[in-house]
């Protein structure tokens, strides 16, 4: 009997495996750890999957140190077992792994690698007398929940334990530290943790003395780079996979030691990965629990603006980043309340696509949403100025309460705070931009989220066929670029060797979409007023 075609890939896939012809990205997302284990084509072999949630505890959003070492443990075995399934055979080996994860935040561990106090998360907005004096001092913006803010204002809330910090680092970078014992960051992540200077690729020297001259008076026996994780950029070597860092990944023991490791990046920089947007003049906006632009920039901002971060691309050149806190969440609260209807008629909600058909449903709305105002904060929102969150849903008395409107207002929503920052770029700072790529779950359903960011932004979309692979693909392909070690610019080998063939869908802005986006952006920005009061009188 002949050997189909089908069969002859699975075949080949598994000898692909067996001799370690892959790259692996694990990226520690809001919600979910995920894992992609890709060829050197960058074809996505299998994927791994672990659902998380932070926890607010005192105050702070966090996730447990335990929960973290489970949570990758349990995505590598989710993804070892996807393999064995599918291919029958074993992983021992890999050619390259790299690990992502959500930016800023703060880990603090002293010199014996114990940590110092809870995980701090990006979500945290206790930061904001740091922010604003480092953004006095520097003359450049550091958002709160960049990891100097947070490193900041442990020291002016004079922690007692900063007497013992030996490393002070995120979320991939303390992960890829316990995977191979090295104190390293990818550039891109970096620059979410202090400014960094593009022509150096390193953090800003300038901005590092000015820093440990206004703490010198505290006595404490580091200087900042002490702490800090040393700065690598795409296709440098990250270190290699140590026996403890096999233990702790592979709990059936099967992986061998030795694996080379990519520097670690931060979701962001795996988003331009994923949409191939690294070159000047190209951009992606990122939908998930939280939403993100990034603009790669043809030289610095003209002006200072504290809705706009600066930070860097993979490679190190310099990227403009309008982030929102808030994303999906609140579509995905809405799609759990419809699930629990469904449930109610005493239907199962698995027999239906209940997020596709909400989202769907969207279109049939008015283009201003008829009125309605919703905002998804669950956190505090940076671009808005508002250091908490109140979900909140606003309407008129002759605003047209309907499926279809509420839906469109959830996911306008989502990416209005982006918006706002983008104006900033397109009218203020005149930031040209041939292309946008959008990517995450909220561009799953075609046609919807993209044609109303194509509005909001009054620029063509484009959502590739891999749009919802996201940051751990992004990661997986950072692993092959380190693992090829060619002289090849991480520009050239995405364009050529990964993306040259990648279908596409681009939709333009239409006139109604965005004059009705408008008119819901100006609702938008006068509620705001409503949501600050709501943070300030509703606290139960």
């Amino acid at each position: 009997m002949p050997i189909t075609g089908r069969k002859v890939i699975m075949m080949e896939n598994k000898e692909i495996i067996e001799k370690g012809l892959t790259s692996l990205g694990i990226e520690f997302g809001s919600t979910n750890i995920k894992a992609v284990l890709i060829d050197d084509k960058g074809n996505v072999l299998a994927k791994g999957n672990h659902r998380w949630e932070n926890s607010l505890k005192d105050g702070i959003w966090t996730y447990s140190y335990k929960e973290i070492d489970d949570g990758i443990r349990d995505t590598y075995s989710d993804l070892r077992k996807s393999v064995e399934e599918k291919y029958g055979v074993t992983i021992k080996t890999i050619g390259a792994i790299g690990i992502s994860a959500m930016m800023h935040g703060i880990i603090p561990l002293d010199t014996n690698g114990e940590a110092l106090a809870e995980f701090q998360t990006w979500r945290n907005s206790n930061t904001q007398a740091a922010a604003d004096q480092l953004t006095e001092l520097f003359n450049f913006n550091i958002p709160l929940r960049w990891t100097i803010a947070h490193l900041y204002q442990y020291i002016l809330d004079d922690e007692k334990f900063l007497k013992d910090l030996d490393f002070a680092t995120t979320l991939d970078s303390y992960m890829t530290w316990k995977l191979t014992g090295q104190q390293v960051t990818g550039i891109g992540d970096a620059s979410g943790i202090f400014p960094i200077d593009s022509d150096t690729k390193d953090y800003d020297q300038k901005m590092v003395d000015a820093f440990d001259k206004l703490i010198a008076d505290k006595g404490y026996s580091w200087k900042l780079r002490d702490v800090l994780p040393k700065v690598l950029v795409a296709g440098q070597e990250a270190g290699k996979l140590t026996e403890a860092g096999a233990v702790l990944l592979d709990e059936s023991g099967n992986l061998k030691a030795g694996i080379p490791f990519a520097p670690p990046e931060g979701d962001a920089g795996t988003g331009m990965v994923a949409t191939d947007a690294v070159a000047p003049r190209t951009g992606n906006v990122s939908a998930g629990t939280s939403t993100f632009a990034m603009v790669v920039t043809e030289g610095p901002l003209k002006s200072l603006h504290r809705e706009i971060d600066m930070v860097t691309t993979p490679d190190g050149a310099p990227c403009a980043m309008s982030h929102a806190n808030n994303g999906t969440s609140d579509i995905n609260a809405w799609h759990d309340m419809f699930e629990q209807f469904v449930e109610t008629l005493g239907l199962d909600p698995k027999q239906y696509d209940l997020y596709t058909i909400l989202c769907k449903a969207s279109l049939d709305g008015d283009a201003d949403c008829g009125g309605l105002l919703n905002y998804g904060y669950y956190s505090g929102e940076g671009v808005t100025k508002l250091n908490e969150g109140r979900p909140l849903y606003v309407r008129m008395p002759d605003s047209k309460f309907t499926l279809a409107n509420m839906m469109r207002a959830n996911i306008y929503s989502a990416l209005a705070a982006v918006k706002l920052g983008m104006d900033i770029l397109q009218k203020d700072e005149k930031i040209k931009i041939d292309r946008i790529t959008g990517h995450g779950g909220l561009f799953g359903t075609p046609g919807v989220a993209q044609k109303y960011l194509a509005a909001a932004i009054n620029t063509p979309v484009t959502v590739l066929s891999t749009a919802t692979e996201g940051g751990p693909w992004g990661m997986a392909l950072l692993a092959l670029y380190m693992k090829d070690a060619s002289d090849r610019s991480l520009t050239d080998f995405l364009d050529n060797d990964i993306f040259a063939q990648m279908k596409g869908d681009t939709i333009a802005p239409d006139e109604e979409t965005v004059a009705g986006y408008g008119k819901f952006i100006d609702h938008y920005k006068a509620g705001l007023a409503v949501e600050s009061s709501a943070i300030d009188n509703i606290n139960w």
